[in-house]
């Protein structure tokens, strides 16, 4: 479970920046509960958390630029309405 946790956080981080927020979203949803789940595992527990992390941060990333690019779409619609 804490590898599956460290391997979604590592790839929702990189999901935000090519424009798939919402799938970032997903994946660190998925990651932070594997994490968790992981977190039992004495010898893997390092692992764990550091997926916990980068799936937090992740999530915080694609939540930013989901609603950054909403942001960005309302005022191009304003714009060409005014014109």
């Amino acid at each position: 479970m804490a590898v599956a946790s460290l391997v979604l956080g590592i790839c929702a981080l990189a999901f935000p920046f090519i424009g798939l927020g919402p799938i970032s979203i997903i994946l660190g949803i998925i990651g932070i509960i594997l994490g968790a789940l992981g977190k039992k595992n004495v010898e893997k527990q390092g692992m764990a958390t550091a997926g916990i992390v980068m799936s937090i941060i992740a999530v915080a990333l694609g939540i930013i630029f989901w609603l950054a690019c909403a942001a960005c779409v309302s005022s191009v619609a304003t714009i060409g309405s005014t014109l």
